[in-house]
């Protein structure tokens, strides 16, 4: 002991260096796992939050960027450790002192798992919201150090990807395929419950049907533009639920908010709490909107045709209101009642607006048995048949379905039409 004390200036800087090493080891560990621990809700609610957990949320946007800069860190760090203990390790045996050196090795390893790995996670499991905000700011700091280089790591990854595993390719958590077996199975009666089997069929119908038939069409909707004030969305009636930013055009949607995620809501800008929107053409399916939204941590898809123009948004919670009711449809989320009701004569009236998958679905009609150009709503079959704009006593068949023009006005107004089946000799003019 007494000459281990005496030769305290060879080992003392090694071994608070492996300290100093291990805190950081401690805290890299402790960043990565409190982060990755986040849901996708906490994450979400973060994004509006304290600026600390935005700043997390926006670290999370990236998970591969945010993944590859920690472990490159804790990496980097656990090598210094292990070259500082060598270097000390032999300082001891320099000095006569082995014991000291191989109790040196098995401690500083030991210390290094428990204290540079275990523990941290654990803490970080258990208080991952908290360690997150307050490790944030120097991950990102770690991050904006390693951004040049990251290009680099990523085309040495994927060089090694190609020479060590040239097939190699990513297979899907749950293959449509797998969710149609499973539908065929449970038609022939195994366990699966009714409301099982109806879910399952609406999950498939989403890789069929397109954001055309789910969005809110340009028109629905109010684009602000900055800056938002308090006093304007107070003054809106109704009250809006969605707040879409304009763009520096004042016509594309850049970013939104939605005011149910807020607990409160600032005086002025409120265009600083908005999120970005993911762009999606009018032909992408709802399944793909949705995997891209839940993968940006975004809640809002702008809608665009093939000239680049927005025709409508749609949020997360417009597919998850699609998938889990049955009875849902955009035009009752616009309208705010059902788009298809019986009136006091006993006429079945359709606001033009509804989707013809809806009015299928209400009339008995086999929707996916139809040819894949069917307009999307019935002002667009309408528009599609008589090749001009309706007029009241305007008619069309569809599906067995004859359609009647009862209420219209100018171009962009409300088109109300009756519907009723037509008998099984006519002749259907399906589209």
């Amino acid at each position: 002991m007494i000459r281990l004390l005496e030769t305290t200036a060879v080992w003392l800087p090694g071994v608070l260096a492996m300290c100093l090493l291990n805190v950081a080891s401690c805290f890299f560990s402790a960043a990565e796992t409190a982060m990755f621990s986040l849901s996708r809700e906490d994450l979400r609610r973060m994004q509006t939050g304290l600026p600390g957990e935005r700043r997390v949320a926006g670290l999370m946007r990236d998970p591969d960027r945010l993944l590859t800069v920690v472990l490159f860190w804790n990496l980097i760090i656990n090598l210094l450790y292990f070259a500082v203990s060598l270097v000390t390790a032999r300082r001891f045996v320099s000095t006569g002192q082995p014991g000291a050196a191989a109790a040196l090795a098995i401690i500083g390893f030991i210390g290094l798992v428990c204290f540079g790995e275990v523990a941290p996670k654990c803490l970080a499991v258990l208080m991952s919201r908290r360690i997150a905000v307050l490790s944030v700011f120097p991950v990102m700091v770690a991050t904006r150090i390693l951004d040049p280089a990251l290009p680099l790591l990523g085309v040495t990854t994927a060089a090694m990807r190609r020479v060590l595993w040239p097939d190699l390719k990513l297979e899907p958590y749950l293959d449509v395929v797998d969710i149609e077996r499973a539908v065929e199975t449970s038609e022939l009666g195994v366990e699966l419950a009714r409301l099982e089997q109806q879910m399952l069929g609406r999950i498939l119908e989403l890789s069929d049907m397109t954001v055309e038939e789910v969005m809110r069409p340009r028109g629905a909707y109010l684009v602000w533009q900055p800056p938002i004030q308090l006093a304007q969305l107070r003054q809106t009636v109704p009250s809006p639920e969605l707040i879409l930013v304009a763009g520096d055009d004042r016509d594309t949607v850049a970013k939104a908010l939605l005011l149910k995620d807020l607990n409160t809501l600032p005086v002025k800008n409120l265009e600083s709490l908005a999120d970005p929107v993911v762009y999606v053409p009018w032909c992408a399916t709802v399944a793909d909107t949705l995997a891209a939204l839940r993968a940006g941590l975004i809640s809002v898809a702008c809608v665009v045709n093939e000239y680049g123009e927005t025709v409508g948004v749609i949020t997360e919670d417009d597919i998850l209101d699609t998938l889990l009711n049955p009875q849902s449809s955009r035009g009752q989320r616009l309208l705010r009642r059902e788009p298809v009701f019986q009136s006091s004569d006993g006429r079945l009236l359709a606001d033009g607006l509804t989707t013809l998958r809806h009015l299928a679905e209400k009339m008995d009609v086999d929707y996916d048995a139809l040819d894949d150009d069917t307009p999307v709503t019935i002002a667009a079959l309408l528009h599609s048949e008589l090749e001009r704009f309706p007029v009241v006593g305007d008619e069309c068949q569809w599906a067995g379905l004859k359609i009647r023009v009862e209420t219209a006005g100018e171009p962009g107004d409300d088109i109300q039409v009756s519907v009723e089946k037509l008998p099984d000799n006519s002749d259907d003019d399906e589209t």
